[in-house]
């Protein structure tokens, strides 16, 4: 299955690829533009991203697998990501971790058969002063109770 960027997803990368003296560091923006248009990042969306950077696949594929923010297939509609590095843990992040796994019945980077829900455990990201935290698609939730969690999920559940 091939894939080809929309003509003003191109657009945008070109202009993110004018921000650097060389085309390559534009590389996450490209990734992350391709993955709002596909859902997630295939072989087919690395072939492209390399074509229009002008970089090797490999070089692609090595951004991908680096950062957790890049999908290599399709996450739910709500892509849930539960911190459970050392400031997490400490403040029960394990706890909001097995929380979340329990109501939607799903393991590390699964997703729910209504493609509505997915669950993915990271190691950090970034809010140690405010754990535990939790993020929804791009939107933090930190300072976490197992009773502001599950408010939230239920929020979620009322969604389109």
């Amino acid at each position: 299955m091939e894939f080809k960027f929309t003509q003003a997803n191109l657009e945008r990368i070109e202009q993110e690829t004018k921000k650097y003296p060389v085309r390559k560091p534009a590389v996450m923006a490209a990734l992350y533009i391709a993955q709002e248009q596909n859902g997630y990042i295939s072989f087919e969306v690395m072939k492209a991203i390399a074509d229009v950077l002008g970089i090797t696949a490999e070089e692609v594929l090595g951004v991908v697998t680096f950062y957790t923010m890049y999908h290599q297939k399709q996450m739910g509609k709500f892509h849930i990501q539960v911190c459970t590095n050392v400031s997490c843990m400490l403040r029960g992040g394990y706890e909001i971790w097995n929380q979340v796994k329990d109501k939607f019945g799903l393991d590390h980077m699964g997703v729910t058969a209504d493609q509505k829900f997915s669950l993915e455990e990271v190691e950090c990201m970034g809010s140690c002063g405010t754990a535990p935290m939790i993020a929804v698609n791009e939107d933090y939730y930190e300072n976490l109770t197992k009773e502001k969690v599950e408010e939230l999920l239920q929020s979620l559940k009322g969604s389109n």
